[in-house]
Order: structure tokens, then sequence, then C-alpha cells
């Protein structure tokens, strides 16, 4: 009875680590990609959806254009608050990829003037993303609208997320200014509100951003009317804490510098502004963030580990039972046999 048992036990040992390593191996891949149906966050949409993401620059200075046919044209100072929001579009991620390994995204950032109430900028991307790398893949109908005369963009590189399990190494990030990828090197791991985060930094030295001839002539007639060319130069020193497990942004800051040079004349700051998440943002991302990475390590680590440990347990002691009960048996069957004897001879006798 305690072999049978035991072989039981065995049994369901190995069960268990067979479903240990089909967690591991196929349930936990599936957690930690990017799913299809992630929606905005609404009103009415609370739960499992992407949050606007909210930076301010204070005492920022900055180019104000406003009014037609001839508009103001000035530099400006005050708060800048610029709002990301990302609206996975999974028809548009049926339609052109199924269910595949990359899903398309909407991302639409706004910078408001916050004293006036006035939009400043805008800009809108449409970008498909490998499931896994959370990076940009090919697609034809990648956009980046942020001007009067859109221009054509290639996708490079992490944009809106790193990859879950990111690494303790340099990634490729996208500048929507700059149109393309550049290292975000790493930096080490901090603490923010209690969450291990690992810091990147992008440094983007002064670069002509090569503007067209018409933007630069606005620039000259209201900045540099005796000049007759210029350059507009943009830098910018770009921070993000990530979160390992999820490869979520916690905090972003980045201190964005525009400059314009004429040929003859001062040069004119168009932008000066150190941009960084608000704690509103940074809280919800830590809340959101600890809640998603509680649920990845439990199916991709606690989950298989607990089910592998219980099975070795199971194995081991189904091992020993039958190894046990097969003795006894053979113990008890060894004492029937001499007391058989015993019993023949004095019959016999």
């Amino acid at each position: 009875m305690k072999a049978r048992l035991g072989a039981v036990l065995f049994g369901i040992g190995v069960f268990a680590v067979v479903i240990a390593a089909g967690l591991a191996f196929y349930v936990a891949p599936t957690v930690a990609r990017l799913p299809y149906d992630l929606k905005l966050c609404t009103k009415t949409v609370t739960e499992d959806c992407l949050r606007p993401s909210v930076a301010e620059a204070t005492n920022a200075q900055f180019l104000y254009t406003k009014g037609a046919p001839t508009p103001e044209v000035a530099i400006k100072s005050g708060t800048l608050r610029s709002t990301t929001e990302i609206s996975p579009l999974a028809d548009t991620t049926n339609d052109v990829f199924g269910e595949g390994d990359s899903v398309v995204w909407r991302g639409l950032g706004t910078t408001v003037w916050v004293e006036q109430s006035e939009m400043i900028s805008q800009y809108e991307a449409l970008i498909a993303l490998d499931r896994d790398t959370a990076s940009a893949v090919e697609w034809n109908g990648q956009a980046l609208n942020d001007t009067e005369t859109p221009a054509s963009v290639s996708f490079q590189g992490q944009l809106y997320k790193f990859p879950f399990g990111t690494e303790q190494k340099n990634y490729e990030y996208f500048d929507r200014d700059l149109r393309k990828a550049l290292p975000i090197e790493y930096k080490g791991t901090e603490d923010i509100q209690g969450l291990e985060v690992y810091k990147f930094e992008q440094v983007i030295p002064e670069t002509d951003l090569g503007f067209t001839s018409e933007r630069v002539a606005s620039l000259i007639g209201a900045f540099a009317p005796t000049a007759t060319a210029g350059t507009v130069n943009y830098s910018n020193t770009r921070t993000i804490w990530v979160e390992p497990t999820t490869g979520q942004f916690i905090k972003v800051s980045e201190q964005q510098r525009k400059t314009f040079v004429p040929n003859v004349g001062t040069p004119v700051q168009l932008l000066n502004g150190d941009f960084v998440y608000t704690e509103d943002t940074v809280t919800n991302n830590v809340q959101s963030t600890s809640d998603t990475k509680s649920q990845v390590l439990l199916i991709s680590r606690w989950l298989p580990l607990g089910v592998v440990v219980l099975g070795a347990i199971l194995l081991v002691l189904g091992l020993w039972m039958v190894t046990t009960g097969r003795r006894q048996a053979a113990a008890a069957k060894h004492r029937h046999e001499e007391i058989s004897e015993d019993s023949d001879g004095k019959v016999s006798a």
C-alpha cells in the first residue's frame, strides 16, 4: 500500500515538474509581451490601460507663434506642460499584423502654455512595436506629424517603452526632433518611491535641425532682419528611469534647448525648458508598474518555482515511499516464509 501511494506521489511530482516547465517556457513569455487589448485610460476605462504622461517645465523660454495671415512671432516665458497619450490601435494591428509579433500604437503629444491655456505645439506618431522588445519595427503606415509639412520618418529603437526584462546595458532611443535613434546609456540603479529602477541617459550635443528655407525665413524676419541665412540648433539631455521587469517608464526628464543662429546678428534661444514628469505622473507610474511587475513575477518566476519545488518534494517523497514500501513488503514476505517453514517442520515432526 505504501509503495502504491509512493508511486502515485512520484507521478504527481513528475506532472508538477512538467507543469512548472510549461509555465516557465510557454506561459511566462506570453505574459511578458505587449498585449493586443491595451487601451488608453479614460474616465470609464481605469484598469489594464495606459495613463497619459505629464511633464512640466517651469520658467521656460519658448517660441510663440499665433495669428494669421500675419502671425505674431515672439519669445515668451512661463510654464510649459507636455502631455503624451498612447492609444493602442487594436483594429489596425489586426489588419496589418494579425495575431503576430507586432502591435500598432498612436502617440499624441501636446504642449500647452499653462498660464495662458494656449497650445504651443502638437504631434502625432503612428508606430509599430515589437511585442517582445518594444522597439520600433518596419511598417509602411508609420508617420510623424509634427509640422505643417510632415516629412517621412523611419522609427528605430525604443520610444515609449523599454523591453520586458530591461538589461543593464545601452539601448538605442528615438529622438523625435532629429528623427533618428541615438544611444542611451545605462547609468546605474536608483530607488523611486520604494521601486528599484534603472537610470538611462542620452546626451544630444548641439545639432543643426536642418530647417527648410521657409521656416528659417520666418525666423529671420522676426529676429534678424539683416541676416540672409541661419540655422536652428538643438540639444537635449534626456534621462529615463525604467522599471526593469516591465520596461515601463517611471520618470523622464529632458533639458531641451533650441537656438536660432543667424549669419548676421545675435543668436536667439527659441526653447529653453527643463521638462520633468509631475509627481502625480510618477506616483501613478509607480503604482501601476508595481502591480504589473507583481503579475509578471508571479507567472514567470514565483509560480513556476513554487510548482517545481512542490514537484521535487513529491518526487523525493514518492521515491522514498516506493523504496521503503518495497523493502517492508520484502521483509514481511521473508518473515512469512520463515514462519511457514517453521510450521511445516512442526507438522512433519
